[in-house]
């Protein structure tokens, strides 16, 4: 599966002032890791973020917004971002500094 090389370099630069970030071809996309941990990364055209898991729920909610689901199976703690919630530079760093958040709270 391709992904959005855009959206990928769109990520790049939120995450550019970390030294600590790495980026992995994964389950057919990109993803960034933030100390070793996986924060986000792009599927197709959307964005994959890893969020604490209890917050994903009311998070679903928001327009475009959907719980990621690798071969059936529902991934706790990430959400899949559809490109129309992503377009907005603002949109984007909100959803990204989630995913960092995240990972930098991962032990």
């Amino acid at each position: 599966m391709a992904f959005d090389d855009g959206l990928a370099e769109r990520i790049r630069s939120v995450l550019d002032a970390r030294s600590d970030v790495d980026e992995r071809r994964m389950f057919g996309g990109i993803c960034f890791l933030v100390a070793g941990k996986m924060a986000c990364g792009v599927m197709g055209e959307e964005l994959l973020v890893r969020v604490e898991p209890a917050d994903a729920g009311a998070l679903q909610s928001e327009p475009g917004v959907r719980r990621a689901d690798m071969s059936g199976r529902p991934m706790k703690g990430w959400l899949l971002v559809a490109p129309e919630a992503t377009a907005d530079d603002g949109d984007l760093e909100r959803w990204v500094r989630r995913g960092e958040a995240r990972a930098s709270a991962v032990a």
